[in-house]
């Protein structure tokens, strides 16, 4: 006894679909990755009608090639500049130095600049220019 049929219809599935949809979303996961920092975690912060806001702030400090020394674009003098950026810093709470430095300046200047931004806490940004 053959139970078998030969005139069976075979199955098929049809992926020309699946391209597309593939395409589409390999298209947005890349558009999608561009636009998202992986650094930063998002978070619902509760709302205050009484809370301060908290601004962040960039001071420019500048040294020229006769060591001077400019917080933003006013001259000072190294030891007058810790207690200038502490005063900077009691008003804001999250406060970043762009140091702007000669190229002619030996390290051992800006290592001082650095150490009272150190000392204070401070964010500090060398500034550069593009090559």
């Amino acid at each position: 006894m053959n139970l078998r049929k030969k005139n069976r219809p075979a199955a098929e599935v049809q992926t020309s679909a699946m391209n597309d949809i593939m395409f589409f979303l390999m298209l947005f996961f890349l558009i999608a990755s561009t636009v998202t920092n992986p650094n930063v975690i998002k978070l619902m912060l509760p709302r205050s009608d009484s809370g301060q806001s908290i601004s962040k702030k960039t001071v420019s400090i500048a040294v020229s090639k006769d060591l001077e020394y400019f917080l933003d674009k006013q001259q000072v003098s190294l030891e007058d500049l810790q207690p200038r950026l502490l005063a900077y810093k009691r008003q804001v709470q999250e406060l970043t130095i762009i140091l702007s430095v000669d190229r002619t300046v030996a390290i051992q200047d800006v290592v001082q600049i650095m150490d009272i931004a150190n000392k204070l806490g401070i964010k500090l940004v060398l500034a550069t220019e593009p090559k």
